[in-house]
């Protein structure tokens, strides 16, 4: 799947996890409110703590949530009130919750979020960043001046959520070899892509497009006149700063301040952005290992932690550690363990264990890290997060490369990415094989929008460094604020991206050009 998911989320939840909170792998999911109000018509708030304490135990210190839904056209381009074309005249729900500080002064808005993904839920998010600082949440400066307003997009979690992949599929999908070498082996996973994309097709047909980024975007405009702001004060990470981008192209005049971190280039291709991942992701891990080397006290599988979890991919795929449900370690949850650890630096001591124990014959932490990953819960049932992510990616796509081509790329990246290149060339079939059509999202300047923050992380896997300044030029109005810091998105990681970021939210001082922050 192209776009890997987030978060920041899940590093606000490891830190509540830390200081003894409890959080359920999957929280679960409340509607947030009643009767969703009516397009174009003010929401009705109501007080929902409920939230909160389903997904960390309890609520933030002198945070108060309220939650609500508004209706919004299923079609942008038709229109509520048109008869015609797949989802006219029907509309979707979207869920928002707002945190609001009773230590709040000088209110100046509401300051609006996305997590990624495509995916990713913006009331989760809302609610881990009302945490505060000591939980990886949003500083006290940010929180005492705005409402922290989370929604879910269309077709995610609870707002009108897209759900059409059985448990057992993704399953399936996040245990295959991560490299179908055999022909037998490849074609396979072909049929299990098949397979998905019939059920999706079949349950939601010729709407499929309308889950699509600037479907998403528009709806962020009726977010905006929910809250009450004449002009948008957004914090968009990964996916999140597509989102914002595209925003920012349809409403130039409606925006008060961006802030893109983790950024995607919104003109790479799905082959391109594929291999940008492979090659992200590539660099990463050796990045990784070179840190297990040097701290070997701290890394069990040093000196060399690339063969130790080559081998442990390898011994997978032909004898897999039974957990202790009965559930087998294979290559491709091995895979994935990798792939959850490298979004930040503090999970790389967690991969060395669980690759350690793995070869010990206890795989539970490796299921750990990849059902992390996967949303997957102790039951196996999986939240939507993956329908969602691929009916979004898909819809967006315009480019459908052949099985043919994709085998083709499999070899060729796996001799330039070897760990990464082939997982990332297969999953291209996701999108091949998905029914429906296309409904790509704009890929222009924001002329007329005032300065856009762009931030970058020099070691960022999910979406790499290169793509930072791609973006902001692509906008014409981006300035980029860089981390040379590990893992994936950067804000608020240190107090030098702190201190750029909320004097630009804030004040709108736009960051120097060319800042670059030290990793610490």
């Amino acid at each position: 799947m192209r776009r890997f998911r987030l978060t920041v989320a899940g590093l606000a939840a490891a830190a509540l996890v830390a200081a003894g909170c409890t959080l359920p792998a999957i929280a679960p999911r409340t509607d947030g409110a009643g009767k969703a109000a009516a397009v174009g018509t003010a929401p009705t708030w109501r007080a929902c703590p409920e939230v909160a304490e389903e997904l960390v135990g309890r609520g933030a210190p002198n945070m108060r949530y309220e939650c609500a839904r508004i209706k919004v056209p299923r079609d942008w381009g038709t229109g509520n009130g048109a008869t015609a074309g797949p989802g006219a005249g029907q509309t979707f729900e979207i869920a928002l919750l707002r945190a609001r500080s009773t230590q709040q002064r000088d209110r100046i808005g509401s300051l609006v979020l996305n997590p990624g993904g495509p995916g990713g839920s913006g009331v989760d998010t809302a609610v881990y960043l009302s945490f505060g600082p000591a939980f990886g949440g949003l500083p006290a400066s940010v929180t005492d001046r705005f409402d922290i307003v989370g929604f879910d997009p269309r077709g995610v979690s609870r707002s009108s959520p897209v759900k059409c992949i059985p448990d057992a599929d993704l399953d399936a999908s996040f245990g295959s070899d991560p490299d179908p070498e055999s022909q037998e082996a490849f074609d396979a996973f072909v049929a299990l892509s098949e397979r998905i994309g019939r059920g999706c097709g079949d349950r939601y047909g010729d709407q499929l497009p309308l889950y699509g980024t600037e479907q998403a975007a528009r709806d962020m405009d009726a977010v905006r006149a929910a809250v009450g702001d004449e002009k948008l004060t957004y914090l968009g990470y990964s996916y999140g700063t597509l989102l914002g981008a595209t925003y920012a192209q349809l409403y130039p005049q409606r925006v008060r301040a961006l802030v893109l971190d983790g950024a995607v280039d919104p003109r790479q291709g799905l082959i391109a952005g594929s291999e940008s991942q492979a090659k992200g992701f590539e660099r990463a891990f050796g990045n990784f290992t070179t840190w297990c080397a040097a701290n070997a006290g701290r890394c069990p599988i040093a000196p060399d932690a690339r063969a130790a979890v080559t081998s442990a991919i390898d011994k997978a795929r032909v004898s897999p550690v039974r957990g202790d449900d009965d559930r087998e370690a294979t290559a491709g949850w091995v895979f994935y363990a990798i792939i959850s650890s490298l979004y930040t630096e503090s999970g790389w001591q967690e991969l060395a264990r669980a690759i350690d124990k793995l070869e010990g014959g206890d795989p539970e932490d490796v299921f750990r890290l990849a059902d992390a990953y996967a949303d997957r819960d102790a039951d196996g049932h999986y939240s939507n997060m993956f329908d969602a992510n691929l009916a979004v990616n898909c819809a967006d796509e315009e480019e459908k490369p052949s099985r043919e081509r994709i085998r083709q790329l499999q070899s060729q990246w796996r001799a330039k990415y070897p760990l990464f290149g082939p997982a990332l060339a297969v999953g291209l079939l996701s999108c091949t094989e998905w029914p429906g059509g296309r409904d790509p999202y704009p890929t222009g300047r924001a002329d007329g929008a005032p300065p856009i923050l762009v931030v970058g992380t020099t070691g960022d896997p999910a979406t790499p460094y290169e793509q930072t300044g791609t973006l902001a030029a692509m906008l014409g109005v981006g300035r980029v604020l860089t981390w040379e810091g590990e893992g994936h998105t950067a804000y608020p990681q240190t107090s030098c991206i702190t201190e750029a970021v909320d004097a630009y939210l804030i004040d709108l001082t736009v960051p120097r050009e060319g800042l670059r922050c030290p990793a610490r």
